[in-house]
């Protein structure tokens, strides 16, 4: 019997094929490689032929799209891919879960959670003034591409076995919905499809952010990317502190595909990142998120 989280994996690579997401171009070069670099053309190529080979995945050659259209792509399979798996770790971590991908567009913010509710306000006064704006900014604005909240439970929810709260105790705990507060923020996600230098440092300051501006328990934060270069992987993925893990798309391919094809400090590389627990497969992810 072919576990859940496999299946996932399966379907999120088969996704990836068929939304043109990772692609071949006409010269054989991936839609996740940088075409300044031999290095990330080989180890991006070697891993699409892995997939082929080993999971029947068959890429479509089409010239590469947006760089915009692949991340929101890739954003929509990694919520697709954590809406099939982390809702079934009830055993684990019990809740009532949404998964989201947020979106420029989307009306739910940051601010929705309770942790960062006090964000809007905070938005709505440097707005009316000049001054204040100019002052503090708007670093403390965060939006996480894709994110895992918890919903609230009533008071007969969680005295359904035993009685555990009356109207005298709890009167400020947030998961209680009697007590007027918001969803709670688990997991902010984001979603990189390749990662160049301003990219890994975008993801950074949203990790920071998030940190820094939170009232009560801090959520989850981790980054997931498809990104082939190992030294590009560790310029986000070393030091702790902000980033709980980074999570590749194809991790087992890619520790092959850099042996087959990388140099030898790109393989010290990717081991030290591994080894470091700082560098985790996508399969990972939902198992870490029930902790």
């Amino acid at each position: 019997m072919e576990a859940l989280i496999a299946k996932a994996r399966f379907r999120f690579h088969e996704k990836l094929f068929e939304t043109n997401t990772l692609t071949l171009n006409e010269n054989g070069v991936a839609s996740n490689a940088d075409t300044s670099s031999k290095a990330s053309k080989a180890i991006a190529k070697k891993i699409i032929d892995i997939l082929e080979t080993e999971q029947h995945h068959e890429v479509n050659i089409a010239r590469k799209g947006s760089g915009q259209t692949l991340g929101k792509q890739f954003e929509i399979l990694t919520m697709e891919f954590l809406q099939e798996t982390f809702p079934n770790l009830q055993n684990l971590y019990p809740g009532k879960w949404s998964i989201l991908q947020l979106g420029n567009n989307n009306r739910l913010k940051t601010s929705d959670f309770e942790q960062y509710e006090h964000l809007a306000y905070l938005n709505t006064l440097t707005a009316e003034n000049a001054q204040l704006a100019a002052a503090l900014g708007n670093d403390y604005l965060v939006a996480p591409d894709v994110v895992i909240y918890r919903e609230l439970y009533e008071d007969s929810e969680i005295n359904q076995d035993l009685c555990i709260v009356d109207e005298h105790v709890g009167r400020m705990a947030d998961i209680r919905k009697t007590n007027g507060g918001k969803p709670l923020l688990h997991a902010s996600v984001s979603a990189k499809y390749t990662m160049r230098s301003d990219r890994a440092q975008n993801s950074r300051t949203e990790a920071l952010n998030l940190i820094r501006n939170r009232k009560g328990h801090l959520p989850h934060i981790v980054v997931v990317t498809a990104e082939p270069m190992p030294n590009r992987l560790a310029s986000l993925a070393l030091g702790t502190g902000d980033i709980d893990c980074v999570y590749h798309f194809a991790l087992y391919e890619l520790i092959r595909a850099v042996r087959e094809t990388g140099s030898e400090d790109a393989a010290e590389m990717l081991d030290t990142l591994v080894d470091g627990k700082r560098l985790k497969d996508i399969s990972d992810l939902p198992l870490d998120l029930a902790v």
